[in-house]
């Protein structure tokens, strides 16, 4: 997937009014992703991202991992955004079910072994949720 396909599907997703906007959201998601997974995963998510998507994770990369559930999250996010909770779920949601699709099965799979249950909804894997 391009970066500017990717862009457009979580524009859609979103139902964001621009690609800026979704550029914005997908940053701040991905920034919050890269504290949560370890440092390796963020780099080999990092390399099968698209344009400047990869760079942008890898330099959001956190030393070691930190550990902090769904809510914590969406608090971050919208620390970024400036958005509540509940519309940073939806933001987050956007973008990682786009991130589901543009990555290998396997990758998707490590990402989500790295998180607990409940995270599986936001890639759009609510099969693997509890």
């Amino acid at each position: 997937m391009r970066y500017d396909e990717f862009l457009a599907r979580v524009r859609e997703r979103g139902e964001y009014t621009s690609q800026d906007e979704a550029a914005k959201m997908t940053e701040a998601v991905l920034e919050v992703l890269a504290q949560r997974i370890s440092p390796g995963e963020v780099d080999d998510l990092a390399a099968q991202l698209p344009g400047d998507l990869g760079p942008m994770l890898s330099k959001a990369k956190a030393q070691q991992a930190e550990s902090f559930g769904l809510e914590q999250f969406y608090e971050r996010v919208g620390e970024r955004t400036g958005a509540r909770p509940r519309t940073a779920q939806w933001d987050a949601s956007a973008v990682l079910s786009t991130l589901a699709e543009s990555v290998s099965g396997g990758e998707l799979n490590q990402i989500l072994s790295q998180l607990p249950s409940g995270y599986a909804v936001l890639f759009g894997k609510p099969e693997l949720a509890d």
